[in-house]
């Protein structure tokens, strides 16, 4: 069967490739798929599994953070291990009491903190945290934002910015975390924004932008939206669906 050619020659398997990294067109072998495709998804798998299991490498993110002139603090969940982290999700959202003594000391009157937290993959913060945090910290610079110091949270989950921005005193949260890998990528992170976040926030008062990487939305696109979306949040006083709501025709 003859292939559809765009005007600049491209075929429609190699425009398809450009735009997504998901398996598309893998073609046949037999009954199966192509020695070279079933290979390709055995280690996407393992990737995926490494990420899971992956850790934060708190030296560079520290080394980092130190350069860019940035405080922080480094907490832990309630989660005594990876292990307990992956069988009990209740407890990767809730502050260790060590971590609450460590930020105690910090408290303030802040306007946003923000929470790095290895989630299920630590591959994603490592690779990708601290180019968000840089042009976020130039937004806040921007906009005058006083800025908590950064938490780095192990073992978390998404609500465990909500006792760290209480502990602190902050008005909002944004927790940035790595996402579920899947088998088209495995360092993709996750930006949550809170605004009052309290002590059982549903996740509808959140807003996530996603699939934060180099082969999805780049780290200064992301802190755009995020600093957009903390102006919306400051002025109307809320966030959430409810805050979305606003932009639908």
């Amino acid at each position: 069967m003859s292939e559809f050619l765009s005007s600049e020659g491209k075929s429609l398997e190699v425009r398809m490739r450009e735009m997504t990294q998901a398996r598309i067109r893998l073609g046949r072998f037999g009954a199966g798929v192509p020695t070279k495709a079933a290979q390709s998804f055995l280690l996407d798998h393992a990737r995926a599994r490494e990420a899971v299991w992956s850790r934060v490498d708190e030296a560079f993110l520290a080394e980092s953070l130190d350069a860019l002139g940035m405080p922080f603090v480094s907490v832990t969940s309630d989660a005594q291990d990876r292990a307990e982290y992956l069988r009990r999700p209740d407890l990767g959202r809730k502050l260790s009491t060590a971590g609450q003594l460590a930020l105690a000391d910090y408290r303030a009157r802040y306007d946003v903190a923000i929470v790095i937290a290895d989630g299920l993959s630590a591959t994603a913060v490592n690779v990708n945290s601290i180019r968000v945090i840089q042009n976020l910290a130039t937004s806040a610079m921007i906009r005058r934002w006083v800025l908590a110091p950064i938490a780095i949270a192990s073992n978390a989950r998404v609500a465990i910015g909500d006792p760290i921005a209480r502990a602190v005193g902050a008005k909002a949260v944004v927790v940035l975390i790595g996402e579920r890998p899947g088998l088209s990528a495995s360092d993709s992170l996750g930006a949550y924004i809170t605004f009052d976040p309290k002590e059982a926030t549903p996740d509808s008062q959140r807003i996530c932008i996603s699939n934060i990487r180099e082969n999805g939305l780049d780290s200064e696109r992301a802190a755009l939206e995020i600093g957009v979306l903390l102006d919306k949040m400051f002025r109307e006083r809320f966030s959430g669906v409810k805050l979305t709501a606003l932009n639908s025709p």
